[in-house]
């Protein structure tokens, strides 16, 4: 196997099942990936991020390149010995935490200088150094560095940020160390003009990666023009790669990328939800500070087999976050990522029976219910 193999396995109008392979096993798309930044999924064991029925994580090279470093992690055996996850691991390229960086940040066409922004110290990260540091970090998926294009911005202002990661994307490509179930995956930048959208993935397909990421999207532009974006971007790419949307996102956003041809996603949102009390359900999200939960003794949801809505009551996770118990933020981000994962099984099984536009209209009324009312 050279690089890593996808297959589609079926197609439900714009979206497809399928199954990508790697050196550490595979994974099922449509498919939605933990983000564990700093080589953990907060407030989880990796063992317990696996029985959410999650088959690939995410992790950033930004972040480890600074704690506890890739030349560490590198002689500690590489990413998934270093974390217990025997899985496949995707890491971004350090270009969008460099973008969110700009009062600590220079950029040249070389690349980027920054100051660290845990100790100061000054760094330098390029295509080149990006490459070495996924490869030093064992991940399966390396991501092309590049620019994250900000929203809003002009088509001048889109066009030269996009030209520049198209030109970093050659370099990352030609720095990046080939090897059999490891691959690299192109960045389509140009923010939400179609042209300059088109253009770029014509430059990265000319230059031909193992799957393509649509990036700077979810920056501020808003579900409707992230949509817009999605209508025409996939139809742009190859047929045979597999296509990543990368930090979406919302469950709802996760249902209308699929249905136009997006297979793989990763986001904060439900880590980052679990820790601040809010629960993601099949009838919306729901608050568990609220008092309203204070005497109710039923599960979180009824139909779900997660620790949290298995073996507790509301009444207790709300008792858990409103006196800060960690154990709290550890059984929402748990039922969050099972969530996620029941989500998009079930947006696959829909996909193989030709089912996927009663799916998402049974997803969207089940969110519009809101959440069950109060006993």
């Amino acid at each position: 196997m050279s690089g890593i193999d996808f297959k589609v396995l079926g197609k439900d109008g714009k979206a497809r099942l399928g199954r990508i392979e790697t050196a550490h096993g595979g994974f099922d798309t449509p498919a939605f990936m933990p983000v564990g930044t700093a080589a953990t999924v907060k407030a989880m064991r990796p063992e317990s991020v696996a029985e959410t029925g999650a088959q690939i994580i995410l992790a950033n090279t930004y972040h480890l390149m600074l704690r506890p470093g890739a030349e560490r992690i590198e002689r500690l055996g590489g990413l998934h010995e270093f974390m217990n996850w025997k899985g496949p691991i995707l890491t971004d390229s350090g270009g969008f935490q460099v973008m969110s960086l700009s009062e600590l940040r220079k950029m040249t066409e070389k690349g980027v200088t920054f100051r660290s922004h845990v100790d100061g110290s000054k760094h330098e990260l390029t295509p080149e150094r990006s490459m070495d540091i996924q490869r030093m970090l064992d991940a399966n998926i390396t991501m092309a560095f590049d620019e994250c294009t900000p929203f809003p911005a002009t088509p001048e202002q889109a066009d030269e940020s996009m030209q520049l990661s198209m030109r970093w994307a050659a370099r990352s490509k030609d720095a990046f160390v080939e090897r059999n179930g490891y691959g690299l995956f192109g960045i389509v930048q140009g923010g939400v003009y179609k042209d300059l959208r088109e253009q770029s993935c014509d430059a990265l397909t000319s230059l031909g990666f193992d799957g393509y990421a649509i990036g700077g999207l979810a920056v501020g532009e808003g579900q409707q023009a992230m949509f817009d974006v999605l209508d025409y971007t996939p139809g742009f790419l190859p047929q045979d790669r597999p296509r990543y949307l990368m930090g979406v996102g919302k469950p709802d956003d996760l249902v209308g990328a699929v249905m136009r041809g997006v297979d793989m996603f990763d986001c904060v949102l439900p880590t980052r939800s679990g820790r601040t009390s809010q629960a993601f359900t099949r009838h919306g999200p729901v608050n568990m500070r609220n008092a309203r939960h204070g005497d109710d003794p039923r599960p979180l949801d009824e139909h779900c087999s997660c620790p949290a809505c298995r073996d507790y009551s509301r009444a207790y996770l709300h008792h858990l976050v409103r006196t800060g118990e960690i154990l709290g933020a550890m059984l929402l981000t748990w039922h969050n990522l099972h969530y996620y994962q029941e989500l998009m099984a079930g947006l696959r099984a829909a996909i193989g029976k030709g089912e996927l536009a009663v799916f998402a209209a049974d997803f969207t009324t089940a969110q519009a219910q809101g959440d069950i009312e109060q006993i």
